[in-house]
């Protein structure tokens, strides 16, 4: 079966979209993202001030989790969970509230990761079937079905081993009209900084607290060889090829990176797949990365948001004292063609924001993609986050007045990687050369 859209380009141009329809089991959504970091509670609030979302849930000692300490932030449909380990001596019974949480296994992955996301949570349909039907087509197992809660309120997690230690979590709900609620699992409660209006649809004010940040576009991920790697994802999930881009396509004259997205049917859950390009003048990024993740992982988050210049503004505002920076800008050169490439959707002042901003923008025959990166988020120059905006793509429904924003609108900055390549590869010459001086 394929699934067809009737798509409305930036330039009022209908185009025609396919989709396979090929998943194993039924995808939602993106859940969560979970962090294991070695002290949750300063990690989370670097998070929270940085990016707007404020803390909204817990489940630490204050709430009877001797085992582990975990803070919940929150953005519209975006949840970000930072985990840490108590010392395993202080009880002898797990009080654990993420049951499959491991004291041994999150101090070997912190000390071998530092600051990395060990697990990403989705949504589905039933994770009991996600779990059985992903394990019969070669997933490898790492955590068996377990239900937490009861009756209407209880709600089923999974866990199975996406790349190296990084865990792609099943989490499905007996009554789904629960959803997101403010306690998040059982085990949790709620802080004081959680919002009054706790709703998944993005609102037309803002908290006070608020970047304007509002759900998960898509995870990337790198790995030292793609063809294994995307097999592997396809072979239990059925996810579909979205997008592929080239080193040839993408690449500098000195690094490079061959990619490929794969989507799941409502291609609302997406995950971009990197390898390294070898024999190039410069190591790739995508190697520098793995050597300094000691492994495969997440490289980067890409955050979906309403006004883009409103977050970055509001960003930048932060990232002298405990926020993000981010990576160097184009040259100016690159927005001289800026008129040309998006006139017909930006406006004047819209790109003018995009140069003061350093926000890159792409178009594919669908939409306009407007994009930026931070620098890494830790110590490492591993994962880093990207800031996105799609413009265009509605798509209507049954040919009804029911409209919404096609996923992936405007594609994955394919005109626009080898620019953020460049702006890498200057700030590792920085590195390298302070390495020197010192």
């Amino acid at each position: 079966m394929r699934k067809e859209h009737e798509l409305v380009n930036g330039n009022g141009v209908t185009a025609r979209h396919y989709n396979p329809m090929s998943d194993t089991f039924s995808v939602q959504r993106f859940h969560h993202i979970e962090f294991w970091c070695s002290d949750a509670t300063t990690t989370s609030n670097r998070f929270s001030w940085a990016l707007g979302m404020p803390i909204v849930a817990k489940s630490d000692l204050f709430t009877g989790n001797t085992s582990h300490a975990s803070y919940l932030l929150r953005s519209g449909q975006l949840l970000f969970l930072f985990t840490a380990p108590y010392s395993p001596t202080i009880t002898t019974t797990s009080t654990a509230s993420i049951p499959t949480f491991s004291h041994s296994a999150c101090q070997v992955f912190t000390a071998s990761h530092g600051l990395a996301v060990r697990s990403i949570a989705i949504e589905v349909e039933d994770a009991e079937l996600a779990y059985s039907v992903s394990v019969f087509h070669g997933a490898k197992p790492s955590s068996s079905p377990v239900t937490l809660g009861e009756g209407e309120k209880a709600i089923v997690l999974a866990e199975i081993q996406l790349y190296n230690d990084v865990i792609l979590r099943y989490i499905s709900y007996t009554n789904t009209t629960v959803g997101y609620t403010s306690t998040f699992l059982p085990g949790f409660e709620p802080t004081l900084q959680q919002i009054s209006s706790f709703e998944l649809e993005p609102t037309s004010s803002y908290h006070n607290q608020d970047c304007g940040i509002r759900r998960l576009d898509h995870v990337a991920i790198n790995v030292p060889e793609l063809a294994s790697a995307v097999s592997y994802l396809k072979s239990f999930t059925g996810f579909h090829e979205f997008a592929e881009f080239t080193a040839k396509e993408v690449g500098t004259n000195e690094s490079g990176l061959s990619s490929m997205v794969l989507a799941s049917n409502n291609e609302m859950v997406m995950f971009g797949i990197n390898e390294p390009v070898y024999g190039t003048k410069r190591r790739s990024q995508i190697q520098t990365f793995l050597e300094h993740n000691e492994g495969p992982g997440i490289q980067h988050l890409a955050l979906e948001s309403e006004d883009i210049f409103w977050t970055v503004k509001e960003m930048k505002r932060r990232g002298g004292v405990g926020g993000f920076g981010f990576m160097p800008p184009p040259p100016p050169t690159y927005y001289r063609n800026l008129q040309k490439r998006a006139g017909d959707v930006l406006t004047d002042e819209q790109m003018k924001e995009c140069e003061e901003f350093g926000i890159l923008v792409d178009r594919d025959h669908e939409g306009i993609l407007l994009q930026v990166f931070t620098k890494p988020l830790g110590d490492r120059p591993t994962i880093f986050i990207e800031i996105i905006q799609r413009i265009g793509c509605i798509i209507l429904v049954n040919d009804d007045t029911k409209i919404h924003q096609k996923p992936g609108c405007g594609g994955f900055g394919k005109g626009n990687i080898s620019e953020l390549f460049k702006s890498v590869e200057e700030y590792e010459k920085m590195l390298e050369a302070n390495s020197i001086l010192s």
